[in-house]
This record gives structure tokens, C-alpha cells and sequence, in this order.
């Protein structure tokens, strides 16, 4: 059983990340939402490639995308996904939580 929960745990965040690579290529594809993006992550053209190497980074995206319900269904529509799936995904990549924890 242990193997199975690893798989799906790996399943679920090859999921995050691809729907994370496609929410960057649609804020990408437009100068304003891609500048937007750029302005609140603190990141420029000189240093995205960088931080597109760390893991955090796609939850960065996900988190950006999700803050923003128009972004977020906008996204969700070019992705051919409903918003709850792209939330899932961003879950995801966050890991596992710790309910009742504090």
C-alpha cells in the first residue's frame, strides 16, 4: 500500500507542475498579465529562468493564478480545466497538510 501512496503522491504533483508550466506559458502569451505576474513576484526576464529551476517556483505560479478568480477562470477556461482542478494542483505541490495540526 505504501508504494501505491507514493505513486499517486508523484502522480499528483507531475499534475501540479504541468498545470503550473501551462499557467506560465497563459500569463506568459500576454505582455500585461506576464508583467503583472513579473511586478508581484519581484522577477524579470534576467532572473526567471533561474527560479523556474526551483520546485517552490511552481507554487508560486499556482498561488498567483489562484489568488485572482478572474485570472483563475480565465486560465482554467484556456486550459480546458475547471478552477477546482487547478486549485487541486496547487494543492498539490504544497504537499500533504496537517489537519488539526496548528
Amino acid at each position: 500500500m505504501r508504494h501505491s501512496s507514493k505513486a499517486l503522491q508523484s502522480a499528483k504533483a507531475d499534475f501540479g507542475r504541468s498545470v503550473a508550466v501551462s499557467a506560465l506559458t497563459f500569463l506568459g502569451a500576454d505582455a500585461e498579465r506576464l508583467h503583472r505576474f513579473l511586478d508581484m513576484t519581484g522577477l524579470g526576464p534576467h532572473n526567471l529562468r533561474g527560479a523556474a529551476e526551483d520546485p517552490a517556483f511552481y507554487v508560486s505560479v499556482l498561488e498567483y493564478v489562484v489568488a485572482d478568480e478572474q485570472l483563475l477562470v480565465r486560465f482554467a477556461a484556456d486550459a480546458g480545466l475547471e478552477p477546482e482542478a487547478v486549485a487541486r494542483a496547487h494543492q498539490a505541490l504544497c504537499g500533504p497538510t496537517h489537519s488539526g495540526e496548528p
